[in-house]
C-alpha cells in the first residue's frame, strides 16, 4: 500500500469516538493517553486494543518552522520513514506544529468481540472512571499510526486558540519580571 493509499484509508476510517476533555498544556509536556481500537486482520470478529500515550513536548514561542519530531509512531511498519511522512503531509498542506511527539504504546491486546462491542465497552469503562484525559479512537489496524496522528492533530487544533492565548499570557508575565 502506498503512503497516499494508507493516508486516505486512515482519513476515511478513523473515528474519534471520545476526545479528551482536558486541554493540552502550554507550560509543560502534555501526556495524552489513548485507546485505539481496530478490527483484527488476523482473528476475524475480534478487536485489537492498543493503549498508550503520546507525550506532546512543551511548546515554545520560537520553534523551527514545520519541523515536528515523531518518535514511537512506527511509520516503518508501513514501509515509510519519518522524513517521507513529513514530506507527504507538507505537500498536502497539512502542517503539524513543531513539537516533539513521543508515542509510548503501553499494551497491545485482543478484545474478544466485534469493534462495535469493543467501542461500547471502552466508552462505558472511561465514563465509569470519569476519565476525561483518555481519548478513544477507532481506526484500521494496518494504518494505526496515521489514525493516532489524526487524533493528536485534532486535539491540537481543538485547543489552538486557548493555547496561543495562554502562551502569550505566559510570555508577557515573563517579560514584566
Amino acid at each position: 500500500m502506498s503512503i497516499e493509499q494508507a493516508w486516505e484509508k486512515a482519513l476515511r476510517n478513523t473515528e474519534i469516538i471520545r476526545a479528551r476533555v482536558q486541554a493540552l498544556m502550554t507550560t509543560g509536556a502534555t501526556y495524552v493517553p489513548y485507546i485505539l481500537l481496530s478490527e483484527s486482520s488476523v482473528n476475524m470478529g475480534d478487536t485489537v486494543v492498543r493503549q498508550g500515550e503520546v507525550v506532546v513536548e512543551k511548546p515554545t514561542l520560537i520553534v523551527p518552522p514545520n519541523n515536528p519530531q515523531f518518535k514511537g509512531f512506527e511509520f516503518e511498519e508501513l514501509a515509510f520513514n519519518e522524513n517521507t511522512m513529513m514530506n507527504f503531509l507538507l505537500v498536502r498542506g497539512v502542517s503539524v506544529p513543531s513539537f516533539r511527539y513521543d508515542n509510548r504504546t503501553v499494551s497491545l491486546e485482543v478484545y474478544g468481540g466485534k469493534l462495535s462491542t469493543a467501542i461500547k465497552h471502552y466508552e462505558s469503562l472511561l465514563q465509569q472512571k470519569e476519565n476525561v484525559k483518555t481519548g478513544l479512537i477507532a481506526g484500521p489496524e494496518d494504518v494505526w499510526p496515521f489514525s493516532l496522528l489524526i487524533f493528536i492533530c485534532s486535539q491540537i487544533a481543538r485547543n489552538a486558540e486557548t493555547d496561543i492565548r495562554k502562551l502569550l499570557e505566559e510570555y508577557h508575565k515573563k517579560k514584566k519580571q
